[in-house]
C-alpha cells in the first residue's frame, strides 16, 4: 500500500495562434464561449485551471480535457494552441488588453507592459497547516531554479535568440521587491499587510515571485503552496514529472522539517538564503541544466544537474513508499535530452528557423494530446504506469 499523496493542482497558460506558429489572440471570445478558461492581461494567452486532486492518472486527464474541448472551437477559426513561453515570433512591444475595463489589468499594462505578456503553469499543492505551509514555501523556493531548470521553454523573442533558456523568467518583474524568506506564518501576514498599506501591491494577488502561499482569503486563510516559476510545459507528463519530485520533496519535508526546512538546516541565515533563491533562479534562467547554482544548505558551488541527480538519489525510497518511482524516471529522460528550450536550441543552431521549430511542434503538442487522451483518458487502451514503462526517449516525442 502505497503513503498518501498531497492534493494538486495546476494553473495553465497557453498562446493561441495559427499553425505556423503566429500568435493571434482570442481569450476574451474563448472566455465567454467555454467557462473553464480565464482570462489573463493579454487576450493573445488564456489560462485554465485542474480541480484538487491527488491521483497522477486523474490529473492527467484533467489537464488534458480542457485542450481537447477547445480545439474543435480553434479549428474552425484556424486556429491552434502554441508551445513555448514568450511571443517567439514577434510583436512583444505592446499588451492586446483582454478586459478593458478591469482596473488590475490596467495598472498591470501601465507598470509593466507586455513584460508579463508570457505563458507558463503554476503548480499547487494542498498543505493545510498554515506554519507547515511556510516551511514548504520555505524550501521550494529555495530549489525554485531547479525546476524553471526542468522547464525552460522560452529561448526566443520576437524571432531572435535571447541567449536565455527561460527569457519568460528573465523579462517578468519580481514584485514587490525584494521578497523575504517568510520566518513563519505571522511574519508573512504583517509583511503583506505592510504593502497592502503602502501600497507596493496592488491587492493580494499582486505578490509576483517564484514561490507564494495562497488559499481562499489571502493573506489569513491559507491551504496550498504555489510554484510559479516553471515556464509552460505543454507536455503533461513532462508537468506531472516535474510535480511528483516536489511532492516528494515536500514530503521529506514534512516527515522531517529539521533536515529539509532550509531556515532550520542550512548554515545561511534567512537574508542570505533570499538572496541565494533570486540568483540562483536568474542563473538557471540564463543556463537551465547547465546553470551554475550555490545549494542552500551551506552555498557550495554545484550545478543544476549535478543538484538533480543528488535529489533523484535521495528521493529514491520515498518514490518507492508513495509510488512515484515512474516519474523520476520520466524526469530523468527529460534531463537526458534536455528541456524544451535546450532542444529548441539543437535545432536552431543546426539550422532550423524558429517558425519552422515553432510550426512543428504545435502539430505535436496537438498529436501528443490526442495520444494521450485515447491511451489513458478515453478508451483506457493503456495505464498511466505502463505508459510511463514504454516510454522512449523524450526527443522521440
Amino acid at each position: 500500500m502505497t503513503a498518501r499523496l498531497l492534493l494538486k493542482g495546476f494553473e495553465v497558460e497557453l498562446f493561441t495562434g495559427r499553425q505556423d506558429g503566429s500568435v493571434v489572440g482570442c481569450a476574451d471570445d474563448i472566455a465567454r464561449a467555454f467557462p473553464g478558461f480565464m482570462l489573463e492581461p493579454d487576450r493573445r494567452n488564456l489560462e485554465y485551471a485542474t480541480a484538487p486532486e491527488a491521483s497522477y492518472e486523474h490529473l492527467l486527464c484533467q489537464l488534458l480535457q480542457p485542450r481537447r474541448q477547445l480545439r474543435p472551437w480553434l479549428a474552425q477559426r484556424q486556429l491552434t494552441l502554441l508551445p513555448g513561453s514568450c511571443l517567439s515570433l514577434g510583436e512583444s512591444g505592446w499588451v492586446e488588453r483582454s478586459d478593458p475595463d478591469n482596473p488590475y489589468h490596467t495598472y498591470i499594462e501601465q507598470h509593466y507592459g507586455s513584460r508579463v505578456v508570457t505563458a507558463s503553469v503554476h503548480l499547487n499543492f494542498g498543505i493545510p497547516h498554515h506554519e507547515q505551509l511556510m516551511g514548504a514555501c520555505r524550501l521550494l523556493r529555495c530549489e525554485a531554479a531547479l525546476l524553471l531548470a526542468l522547464s525552460a521553454s522560452s529561448p526566443f523573442l520576437d524571432g531572435q535568440d535571447t541567449g536565455f533558456h527561460s527569457q519568460r523568467w528573465r523579462q517578468l518583474p519580481i514584485t514587490p521587491s525584494p521578497v523575504p524568506l517568510f520566518r513563519d506564518y505571522r511574519h508573512y501576514v504583517s509583511w503583506m499587510e505592510e504593502q497592502l498599506e503602502r501600497r507596493t501591491m496592488f491587492n493580494v494577488r499582486h505578490l509576483w515571485c517564484s514561490v507564494r502561499p495562497n488559499g481562499n482569503q489571502r493573506p489569513y486563510d491559507l491551504n496550498r503552496i504555489e510554484l510559479r516559476i516553471c515556464d509552460l510545459l505543454d507536455d503533461p507528463m513532462d508537468l506531472l514529472a516535474i510535480a511528483a519530485f516536489c511532492e516528494l520533496r515536500l514530503q521529506q519535508l514534512l516527515a522531517a522539517p529539521e533536515q529539509h526546512d532550509p531556515l532550520r538546516a542550512s548554515t545561511l541565515d534567512a537574508a542570505a538564503l533570499a538572496n541565494l533563491a533570486d540568483q540562483n533562479d536568474q542563473a538557471a534562467a540564463h543556463g537551465s541544466l547547465h546553470a551554475r547554482l550555490r545549494r542552500w544548505q551551506d552555498g557550495a558551488a554545484t550545478t543544476a544537474t549535478a543538484w538533480l541527480e543528488d535529489s533523484l538519489h535521495h528521493l529514491a525510497e520515498p518514490a518507492r513508499q508513495y509510488g512515484l518511482e515512474p516519474w523520476l524516471r520520466h524526469l530523468r529522460l527529460v534531463m537526458k535530452e534536455g528541456n524544451r528550450s535546450m532542444r529548441w536550441l539543437r535545432r536552431f543552431r543546426a539550422g532550423e528557423s524558429i517558425r519552422s521549430i515553432m510550426q512543428k511542434d504545435a502539430l505535436a503538442m496537438e498529436r501528443r494530446e490526442r495520444e494521450l487522451a485515447l491511451q489513458i483518458c478515453e478508451h483506457k487502451r493503456q495505464s498511466l504506469s505502463a505508459l510511463l514503462r514504454s516510454r522512449g526517449p523524450v526527443g522521440l516525442r
